[in-house]
């Protein structure tokens, strides 16, 4: 690039797409005059879906926008709780390496759609543009392609973590135990008598209380390992609201 400079500072939530030597200051940048600020801004890292409102000169202006000789254009964080193109519940599309993620938003009831299969980057993104759900990964370049309807990049490595960020960030609807954790489907109560047949004997013997999923008809009750998931449901709760009891946790 040989074209007009200007100057861009980043928010210190995006620190982490951005070089050191970009940190904490503002930059020059050579542009060629003609690319967007959305595409320079991509090219010094950052994806756009992290980018909340870019200020050139104090004035918002959009990606769309080419910048001027001269300009200072500030890049601000996407604000939280983000804002979708659409009304209604956010609805999830998670990429091939957020497991845990997806089964943990599944108990507590929110729609997260996830195949252990890597259908790869075009795919999730075709997917998440033709049914309208946010897509969840840790791949800054599947951020990047264009056709991704709205996308969220998830900043840690550990699961307890990973879940509060998308709550806090997408703020959705809690309804624990109400979604299979195996395939997304909704639950619904079922009698002892119904499932009897697919159950081992100390399960049999054990537990009353039981659910099936509607779109797998997997069985579920309450399990040995209830009281880690009643855990994440109650921290869930307490901290971004919902109700907190539900049918039970085991699997069959």
């Amino acid at each position: 690039m040989n074209g007009p400079e200007i100057q861009i500072e980043f928010a210190p939530e995006l620190s982490l797409f951005v070089p050191a030597a970009r940190r904490d200051a503002r930059t020059p940048v050579t542009t060629d005059g003609s690319s967007t600020l959305g595409h320079l801004v991509e090219s010094l890292g950052v994806p756009l879906p992290e980018v909340g409102r870019l200020l050139a000169d104090g004035r918002e202006v959009p990606p769309s926008y080419v910048p001027e000789a001269g300009v200072v254009v500030r890049v601000l964080a996407v604000e939280r709780p983000q804002r979708l193109p659409e009304p209604g519940e956010p609805r999830f599309l998670l990429d091939v390496h957020l497991g845990t993620l997806a089964r943990r938003l599944r108990l507590l009831g929110v729609d997260a759609e996830y195949d252990s299969t890597d259908i790869g980057d075009p795919a999730l993104a075709a997917r998440s543009a033709a049914e309208h759900r946010v897509l969840l990964t840790r791949d800054r370049g599947l951020l990047r392609r264009r056709e991704v309807w709205v996308g969220g990049y998830v900043y840690s490595h550990r699961p307890d973590e990973q879940l509060r960020d998308v709550l806090e960030r997408f703020a959705p609807r809690l309804d624990p135990w109400t979604r299979c954790t195996a395939c997304n489907g909704l639950l619904k109560p079922t009698t002892k008598e119904d499932v009897a047949h697919r159950l081992e004997g100390g399960t049999r013997s054990t537990y009353d209380v039981f659910a099936a999923c509607t779109a797998c008809d997997r069985v579920y009750w309450r399990g040995a390992h209830n009281d880690r998931l009643v855990r994440i449901v109650e921290e869930a709760v307490a901290e971004f609201g919902g109700p907190g009891t539900g049918p039970g946790t085991g699997r069959g």
